[in-house]
């Protein structure tokens, strides 16, 4: 008489499983994601014990340990290379995340047609489109090259025989919730089968010396995908930012064994794909109109200084309570922000329906933009115009007093470069600036009134 098979329930959000069918997650508390799976028969080793010391990697001292200087190679986007710390890295495994729609797959045939050309072999392993509808897109991006090879596969035993045939130097498999392996009996893009498929495809770069980009897709809530598991099994994480129809797209690394996680990539969408912008600032502030409530903001990401154009709406409203809306800004700044400005300044801010926005959708969340959104609400506020040529930054305090940032000359040389005149910045950063930066006016704050009576000069 055969074996009954064992299953489990398994949420399809973040892995938990469970003897039967639960409707919530215990787990991430997701309602209706709990999928039956086979459980795979436990496979009995011969032991650690017997293992000879002669087959087994024996521990040594730390300082024994030979470095060598990881070779990479650049991947033709100058962008994506800032962002994974200066090329790729033979034998990691880089996971790419975003909303469909949003480029991942525009970007990364780009990048394996201008790898290809550059005299290595890559492997595009697609398995949600057919080669035909490849090479359709291949010929809008002009990503056509002899090393790049194509197939249309999802089972990884399949693939697994393309790389041992082909010997690439990049995999890109697209999307790694399409792959199954033939061994685990769920569908594809379960829990099970993400997490093997990913184990697997992690031991065939490592072992083979070959770089892998995974393609990965995303929930509703804009979070990975799968198992928790899987960012902790790859090198580097990337996350595609921006909407479908935006201009902009911002690629960010919240995770990355070969580099910061600080550094961000910026592209713009075009008819021929996604292209690098080198000079993001000045794309910025290209369509910028002088006008109240609109200020200019020197942000950094990593070691990349940026300035952003920020806008505030305050306008007086009969409703109750008012509405506090913001795009890029994290709304609960905002509110903050709000109550600083009321209780230390005064501004009867407090009736009035106020909306905050970045434009070009660059997400800001570092403390020194408080100073400009607080300028730049009471700027709208008082209906007053803002010093021209005129950069704000600093961290405000609850009792309205301007902290000091961190990396305000980076700030201060970007905004020289773009032809900016004026700097209100902390007063502490001011004193140990002052007598180094030439060329632009400082002018020191020390607190919000302060900042503002600058900003705003009386006639």
């Amino acid at each position: 008489m055969p074996k009954k098979k064992k299953t489990v329930y398994v949420c399809q959000e973040c892995g938990y499983d469970a003897p039967k069918w639960l409707g919530r997650c215990p787990g991430c508390g997701a309602w209706n994601t709990m999928v039956e799976e086979v459980v795979a028969p436990e496979v009995k080793g011969s032991g650690g014990l017997r293992l000879g010391l002669s087959d087994a990697v024996k521990p040594q001292p730390i300082g024994d340990v030979q470095l060598e200087d990881l070779p990479r190679f650049l991947t033709g986007s100058g962008e994506l290379d800032r962002v994974l710390g200066g090329g790729v890295i033979p034998g990691s495994m880089v996971l790419i995340v975003g909303d469909p729609g949003v480029g991942k797959s525009s970007l990364t045939l780009k990048v394996c047609a201008d790898v290809a050309r550059s005299g290595r072999r890559v492997l595009y392993v697609t398995g949600e489109e057919s080669t035909r509808q490849v090479r359709m897109r291949a010929d809008r991006l002009g990503a056509i090259a002899d090393s790049l090879l194509v197939v249309s596969e999802t089972n990884l035993e399949t693939i697994e025989a393309h790389v041992s045939n082909t010997k690439p130097d990049l995999l890109v498999i697209d999307s790694i919730q399409t792959i199954f392996k033939p061994e685990v009996q769920s569908a594809p893009g379960s829990v099970s089968q993400v997490r093997e498929c990913s184990v697997e495809l992690l031991r065939i770069a490592k072992t083979n010396g070959i770089a892998a980009f995974v393609i990965g897709h995303v929930t509703k809530d804009g979070n990975l995908a799968g198992p928790r598991v899987l960012e902790h099994i790859v090198d580097t994480v990337l996350y595609f930012e921006g909407e479908r129809n935006a201009e902009y797209r911002v690629l960010r690394a919240v995770k990355n064994r070969f580099g910061s996680t600080n550094e961000l990539g910026l592209f713009e969408m075009r008819d021929v794909g996604l292209v690098d912008v080198p000079d993001a600032s000045k794309m910025f502030l290209s369509e910028r109109e002088c006008d109240s409530g609109t200020v200019i903001i020197p942000t950094v990401e990593g070691t990349r200084p940026l300035l952003v154009e920020l806008q505030a709406l305050v306008a007086p409203t009969p409703y109750v309570p008012p509405r506090r809306t913001a795009d890029s800004v994290d709304i609960k700044r905002i509110q903050l922000l709000l109550a600083v400005l009321e209780k230390r300044v005064h501004l009867q801010i407090g009736a009035c329906d106020v909306y905050v926005k970045v434009a070009g959708g660059i997400r800001i969340d570092e403390p020194a933009a408080d100073l400009g959104i607080c300028v730049a609400m009471a700027s709208s506020f008082a209906n007053r115009l803002i010093r021209p040529k005129t950069i704000v930054f600093g961290e405000v305090g609850l009792s309205g007093e301007v902290r000091a940032v961190g990396q305000a000359d980076i700030r201060i040389n970007e905004a020289k470069r773009l032809g900016f005149e004026h700097v209100i910045l902390p007063m502490k950063n001011y004193r140990q600036l002052a007598r180094e930066v030439t060329g632009i006016n400082l002018y020191g704050a020390e607190t919000i009134r302060d900042a503002l009576r600058l900003a705003m000069p009386k006639d």
